[in-house]
């Protein structure tokens, strides 16, 4: 899939392996990098559901439309749909298996 990023600034930081270490520290970082390439290799966000340990799950609320993959318990990589229009299922709901671009919102414990 093709990954964007929500700012420059955080395609800034997500470019850079040293960057994300000082920020996260160097396990957190490790993770991070290891699933932007999992989003960047897989052909559509279907894929990413098949991970193991990736967990991909559809967010719901506030952040409908949004998907988290884990990182370092308790955080996740926070991203979304970003091809345009977004394809849907007859239900109305996101069709992972046609989703072929994503954006990277956050990282972020959205638990607490």
């Amino acid at each position: 899939m093709k990954v964007y990023f929500r700012t420059r600034k955080l395609a800034k930081l997500f470019g850079s392996e040293r960057e994300l270490k000082r920020r996260w520290g160097k396990n957190m970082a490790g993770k991070i990098m290891r699933r932007v390439a999992e989003l960047e290799y897989a052909p559509n966000l279907g894929v990413m559901f098949t991970i193991p340990g990736a967990r991909c799950h559809q967010l719901k609320g506030d952040r409908s439309g949004q998907f988290a993959v884990d990182l370092v318990h308790p955080f996740r990589l926070v991203f979304r749909p970003f091809d345009d229009p977004i394809p849907l299922k007859e239900d109305g709901g996101i069709d992972v298996e046609r989703v072929t671009s994503v954006e990277v919102i956050e990282v972020e414990d959205y638990h607490g």
